[in-house]
């Protein structure tokens, strides 16, 4: 089994950034990381200086490393990584119940 089957599929970011570049524009250069086939940018706050988002990508065996180094070439940092998915294929969150 190669490598590339077996990389990352989904990434759930908690990133800090400066009100520029547009969330737009933020969305479209992430999502020209070769590997990254989709980008979801939620702005969760706004303060004075930055934005908070939520960041999703998915894709096949995504570049941690490039898109890190994309957010920080933009002036964000990521804050926390909150959900990552690897394999074949994308897991699902299921509901469980409680004990």
């Amino acid at each position: 089994m190669e490598r590339d089957e077996l990389g990352l599929k989904r990434l759930v970011l908690d990133v800090m950034k400066l009100h520029q570049p547009s969330l737009v524009e933020f969305a479209e250069r992430l999502a020209s990381i070769p590997s990254v086939e989709g980008v979801n940018c939620i702005l969760r706050e706004v303060d004075q200086n930055t934005e908070t988002l939520k960041v999703i990508i998915v894709g096949d065996n995504i570049n941690y490393a490039l898109v890190e180094r994309m957010i920080e070439d933009m002036g964000g940092t990521i804050q926390s990584v909150d959900a990552v998915v690897a394999g074949r294929r994308l897991v699902e969150d299921v509901a469980v119940p409680s004990d």
